[in-house]
């Protein structure tokens, strides 16, 4: 998710207005609060990146500056905080949550709290290729769909009963010396309740594990780490509600091409007297051809760049470049005519051209002797 746009991460168009990103953030905070989600990790990390999004789209002059700039447009604004949107945030979560935790609140309701998170992910590998220039894939994986003989509770015709753990708190407090520590309580995960005899259908799960298959179609430019949303192929709650899919992509390495970004690299292996001459070479590229016109006296590593011979841009902001990089060869041996022929060669150069590590060894040697003297 932390890979999402923000208008990604609150699931709204680039160009909703500040009433639909307040109610879609409403909507998902709800959704992913703490509160909702004790103990769940990845629900607490997808409130923050919620929060994080919603502070910056909520205000005119850092949402100007993200559209422009991405998240490094923000580093100098502070990060993506409003300065307004804490009151704002303070306000909005009496009203969402009045109805949890403690502080004269009431606890939500153990048979109407999910077992697991509703979003869910898979993860997808793919060629070079597939990534270079997009395809569809199938994908077949297994979902969790709540149990209809026990409501998704677990328990036998869903009926719970208190916690012998913690009494119904949710919550099992320790002491250490004069401190107090609390925590999700084990057995019932935060609800309070606990099945007295398990769902013989789940087995106590609370839910039923389904195979599906989906086909999605991979953008062009997909790179490894990022993910892709299959919108309403996720789990199943208690109420009949479904979640998305999230699949996370690994790309497979090719043998010659080396991916950074949106550019790509090759080594192109070059004989040194063609890096002495000058040589034009033919080289591939990722859609064909292309030839490499070397300079004269080209260097070992010198890199020659193709503008928008790259990769496509996941997101559409053009292409990348494709950097052909030179790797000078020597032979291994020689025989003599090859010597003379390159003996013959290196005096056609003069002297001073041909060996110029005289003329600074000779000082060195007359800068060392002057030492002793």
């Amino acid at each position: 998710m932390e890979n999402l746009s923000y208008y990604e991460i609150l699931e709204v168009s680039k160009s909703a207005d500040k009433t639909t990103i307040k109610k879609a953030y409403r909507k998902l905070a709800k959704q992913y609060h703490p509160d909702k989600n004790p103990g769940d990790e990845e629900a607490e990390h997808k409130f923050k990146l919620c929060n994080e999004a919603y502070q910056c789209l909520s205000d005119d002059q850092q949402r100007s500056t993200y559209d422009r700039y991405g998240k490094e447009g923000l580093q100098g604004m502070g990060g993506g905080r409003s300065s307004g949107g804490f009151d704002d945030l303070g306000s909005m979560f009496e009203d969402m949550f009045s109805g949890f935790g403690g502080g004269g609140r009431r606890r939500q309701n153990p048979a109407d709290m999910e077992k697991y998170p509703l979003d869910m992910n898979v993860d997808m590998y793919i060629s070079f290729h597939e990534a270079i220039f997009g395809c569809e894939k199938e994908i077949e994986f297994s979902y969790k769909k709540s149990c209809k003989e026990c409501s998704g509770t677990g328990a036998k015709n869903g009926k719970l009963s208190t916690c012998k753990q913690c009494k119904g708190q949710g919550q099992v407090y320790m002491k250490q010396g004069f401190m107090t520590f609390s925590q999700t309580c084990p057995v019932c995960h935060g609800t309070g309740s606990a099945a007295t005899d398990a769902c013989k259908s789940c087995h106590g799960e609370g839910f039923d594990e389904v195979r599906e298959k989906v086909t999605v179609k991979v953008p062009k430019g997909i790179d490894t780490g990022n993910r892709l949303r299959v919108s309403g192929k996720g789990n199943i709650g208690k109420r009949g509600s479904r979640g998305d899919l999230y699949v996370t992509f690994e790309v497979k390495p090719d043998k010659h091409f080396i991916r950074n970004e949106n550019d790509v690299y090759i080594e192109i292996p070059v004989f040194f007297t063609q890096a002495v001459a000058g040589d034009s070479l033919t080289i591939p590229s990722l859609t064909g051809e292309l030839e490499l016109k070397l300079d004269v006296g080209t260097k070992d590593k010198q890199h020659f760049t193709f503008r928008g011979e790259g990769i496509d841009d996941v997101h559409g902001h053009g292409k990348g470049d494709l950097v052909a990089q030179v790797n000078i060869t020597y032979p291994k041996k020689l025989n003599s005519e090859q010597e003379a022929l390159l003996t013959q060669l290196q005096e056609s150069f003069g002297i001073e051209e041909s060996k110029p590590h005289e003329s600074v060894l000779d000082s060195a040697i007359d800068t060392m002797k002057s030492w002793f003297k």
